[in-house]
Formats: structure tokens, sequence, C-alpha cells
């Protein structure tokens, strides 16, 4: 009786299987991961030795047609088997010399017998476990080179057309699994990039026209949560629109926008616009309206980037004007005026002479130090420390992008060398895996004549990539303090590159670490004081970050 009773259960377990309905986006889903895996995995594919893009194309139609989860993963079974033979020589054991970072890798959906059969998921965990080991052709890593990560090999389509579904789904599917297997911090989204494919796929489907297209590909890159994604549009739709810009910047707080430096003297005059002036509208839009709404459309490890990235965005367009709401001695005012092109809109920056020059270092009152890691370069160390030694105190001012200056200067600010960083990089031969990097890394030398003053360092949001691993550099000398407010949270190296033609796009590419493993991405450098700008401050003409390091130096607190 009880053999009967598990072969019916059995009979109709596989006829429930058989006849479950599968939807056109959970196919597009599984075929993407299944795709991306084979492309990095498999060894008949990973070593370029086909047209992998042409299997897709090959594949989408059979996909298509396929109805319910038993047709669906017969599909796929036969493709796998069409790729030839994979040799058995199980390398799935881990190098136990090796340190190995575990967060990314997900191939758990490879099991999922809710949706592929045991034959189909048989086969995937057999090329798992033969993973090819060679040379990979579609992605290259080198963390001593210009370019460390890269995915050359792949076919750009200079005729791309967004028209195409087959290309849209390949643009998407590129991309997914770039991030999938070569993204180190894939495991700190806001939202499981599973959960981003299947609501990503219908957008891609549905694509009405070229900027329905755009705009997808825009909303898939935000998902990262990275400060360093950058999205860049080469369309010939948008070539001959000219982006104009409000000739000052600006920073939001409150809920509101204040300016903060001028970019064009004259044109900022004519229109009555002066450091401290707030905006409380945009084209009829709060600026609380303005926050909500573009969360899905601009990249940001968290809300500090975020609020600086759109205040860009928010005072710039297409138009030769905007209706602004200020909001001057405790009136609502509303006034009509003009954007302006790039380079008239910014032509303090542009024009030679109009900025005052900076000094990359100098004596303040009550003999402090002052240093711009903006403008510091590796050859001013010396003198800068030659000028700054007697002082009571430096600080350096890393609220911009310094100059690769961190390691000269930590040989002036430690007795001995400091642990201050850990890495992981992808490893290529198990893509998903990441490995620490062999060691920790050192800053300093023996130096027993190093400065003994207390060092402050200054951050806030500008403070992004390598600002931020400055930052951790100099923080592990003794006596110092970091004073301001949360940094970009986007530290490692930036890969820039080409999803297609028409779409290039950048994301972190190695994971940054402090000794003792704590995470600096999204959550960027931690001031030991948090102090922000505010808007009466920057009306008065204050540095509140500067004038808080000032006061802790005297007082200590």
């Amino acid at each position: 009786m009880k053999k009967i009773y598990l072969l019916i259960l059995l009979v109709s377990t596989q006829t429930t299987f058989a006849n479950i309905k599968i939807t056109e986006t959970q196919k597009l889903a599984a075929t993407c991961k299944i795709w991306g895996f084979l492309k990095y995995y498999h060894p008949n594919v990973a070593d370029g030795s086909k047209n992998w893009d042409e299997q897709l194309f090959l594949i989408l139609s059979q996909v298509e047609k396929a109805q319910t989860q038993e047709e669906f993963s017969l599909v796929l079974e036969n493709w796998i088997g069409s790729l030839g033979e994979v040799k058995n020589y199980k390398i799935n054991t881990l190098d136990p010399k090796v340190e190995y970072f575990t967060k990314n890798l997900n191939l758990k959906w490879i099991d999922d017998s809710k949706f592929f059969s045991k034959k189909l998921s048989k086969k995937l965990n057999f090329v798992e476990d033969n993973r090819y080991q060679g040379k990979q052709y579609y992605v290259q890593y080198d963390p001593e080179s210009d370019n460390i990560l890269q995915f050359n090999n792949e076919i750009k389509y200079p005729d791309f057309k967004w028209t195409d579904k087959n290309l849209r789904i390949l643009t998407l599917f590129r991309y997914w699994n770039y991030v999938e297997y070569f993204f180190p911090y894939k495991y700190q989204m806001d939202q499981k990039w599973d959960i981003t494919l299947e609501k990503m796929i219908p957008l891609f489907m549905e694509a009405k026209n070229e900027d329905d297209f755009y705009d997808a590909m825009q909303r898939l890159t935000v998902k990262l949560n990275d400060s360093h994604v950058t999205f860049y549009r080469y369309s010939g739709q948008d070539s001959n629109k000219i982006l104009n810009y409000f000739p000052a910047k600006c920073k939001i707080i409150d809920e509101k926008i204040v300016v903060t430096e001028i970019r064009a003297d004259s044109l900022a005059e004519a229109q009555n616009i002066k450091i401290g002036t707030v905006i409380t509208k945009v084209n009829n839009k709060t600026i609380k309206e303005i926050i909500a709404e573009n969360r899905d459309l601009i990249a940001a490890s968290n809300e500090a980037v975020y609020l600086d990235k759109l205040t860009e965005s928010a005072l710039s367009g297409y138009s030769d004007t905007v209706k602004l709401e200020f909001l001057e001695d405790g009136k609502y005012i509303t006034k009509t005026i003009n954007w302006y092109n790039e380079h008239d809109s910014h032509r303090n920056e542009y024009k030679k002479g109009a900025k005052i020059k900076k000094e990359k270092f100098k004596v303040l009152d009550h003999n402090i130090g002052y240093v711009d890691m903006g403008i510091l370069k590796v050859k001013d160390v010396p003198d800068m420390i030659e000028s700054l030694q007697s002082t009571k105190a430096i600080i350096f001012d890393i609220r911009n992008y310094p100059q690769n200056t961190n390691y000269t200067i930590a040989e002036y600010l430690n007795p001995k060398p400091k642990e201050f960083v850990k890495f992981i990089d992808p490893d290529l031969n198990f893509p998903g895996m990441y490995i620490w990097r062999n060691g920790i890394e050192t800053c300093g030398r023996i130096n027993p004549d190093y400065y003994k003053g207390k060092v402050i360092l200054l951050i806030n949001e500008k403070s992004i990539s390598h600002s931020e691993y400055t930052a951790m550099c100099l923080q592990a000398a003794p006596n110092v303090t970091i004073i301001g407010s949360q940094t970009a949270g986007a530290d490692g190296a930036n890969a820039r590159f080409h999803v297609m033609k028409g779409f290039q796009t950048s994301f972190t590419c190695y994971g940054v670490f402090y000794p003792n493993i704590k995470e600096t991405q999204r959550i960027g450098i931690v001031p030991d004081i948090e102090i922000k700008q505010t808007i009466k401050g920057i009306q008065e003409g204050r540095d509140e970050i500067l004038d808080r390091a000032l006061q802790f130096i005297e007082t200590a607190k």
C-alpha cells in the first residue's frame, strides 16, 4: 500500500510540474540567469569559442514557445546538451590556502525544484562543479591596470536599434550578469538583484520608444545603490539638444535648495542670485516632491550623496528658462529665470584667472595648519610638512578629490607602518566568489620625527572614492579626529565600460574594508564629530565644518 501511495505521489508531482503555466517574465528571468551562468562557467562557452549572443537569440525563440515549466526546462536541457561535453574533473572544492568572501555568491536558484526539472538542475550543478578554469574570454580583471575590470570581446552592435526586441533583452541580460558576478557590493543592495531582474523585464519588453528604453537602463543601474554608478546616453535623438544650467552651485538642506557658490558672477547678479539664496520650488514642484520622484533615477550609495547629485539634476534641463520659488525675508516670491549653456553658466570655472587662486597649504590663526587636499600634489608634501611641522594641529581638508598624496603624507604622520585597509577581488575561476587580497595594506614608515600635533580630517558628501580611501589611510595615524558629515560611500576603483552602443556606465569593481572587516561601501567614512552645513551658516558665509574643527583643536571638545 505504501509503495502504491508513493507511486501515485510521484506521478501526481510530475504531472503537476508538467502542467504548471509559466509567465513571460518568469521564462526570461530564468533564461537570463542560465545564459549568464553558462557564459562564465561552461568550459565550451567561457573560452569564447561560441557566438554567445547568437546562441541567446536562437534560444529565445524556443523559450517564447514554451508554455509550461516542463516544456521550458526541456528547451534549456537540450540547449545545454548541444554545447558539447563537459569533462568531469570536480574542482568545486575551495582552496584551503585562500581566504574567500562569499556574500555575493548566489547559485541557489539552480536547485529551484518549483521551477526547474531535476534533470536541468543536475546539468547546471555539473557545470558548476566542473566549471571553466582557463582565461575568461568575456571578462578581464587586473588590479594593477588602469582599466581594472573590463568586459572586452563583446559585440558592440554599431547598428544597435532599440526597436529590436532581442537586442533590448541582450542589453538587460549582459548588464544584469555583469553585476551578478562582478560587482563586489551586490549583497548590500536595498533590493535583491533577483527581484530587480523580475521587475525590470517588463520595462524592457514594453518600451514604446527610445526614451523608454534608456529610462529602463537608467533605472536598472540605480538599483546598485553605488555612488560610483554613472549613466551616459549617446543617442541620435539627443544630439541636437543642449543641456542648460543654473549659474550657481547649490545644496539641499531641510528640503530647500540653497546657493553655496556662484559659477557665473554677472549672470547670477542679473537675476539677484547670491550665496545663501533659498529656493523652495522648481517649476511648481516642492523640493520634497523632487526628492521623492527622482529616487529611481539617480544612483547613490546613501542619502547624503543622493541629495548632492539631485541638486545638479533639479537645476538643469533642456529648456531656456525655469520657474523658481524663492524664500526671501520670510516671503515666497516666484520668478522665471534663465538657464544657460555649460560654458556660460560655469564661467567662473572656465574663464582663466576668474577664480581666486587657492593656497595648497597655509598657517591659520593660533598656529594651526590647513591643507587643501584637492590641489596638494605629491611634490608639494615635503614643503607642506616643513612649513607646518611646528603647528599644534594640521587640518587636512578632504571635501574634494585628492591628488594621490595619502601615502606620502602618511610617512610624516606615523612613527611606524600601520595597517589600514583590506581588499577583495573577484575570483574569475569561480565567478561570483571573491578572494581577500593577500595581506593588509599598510601606510607610513619608521619615523621617530613624525608629526606629533593633532591631525584633523574634514569630510562630507563630496568625499568619494579616493577621497574616502585617503581618509582611511590618514586615519591610521596617531591623534587623528575626523570631523564633518557622511561621505559618498563608494570606496574602491571605478570601472567604466560600454554595455552596448549608446550606453556607457560604471560601478565600483573591488571591495574595500578596514582591517577589522568593517565596511565603507554605502556607509562611508564615519566622522568622530558630526557637523553639517546649515542655511544660516551659508548665509553668514561660515564654513561650519572648519569652524567645528578649530573649536575642537582649541577645546578638545
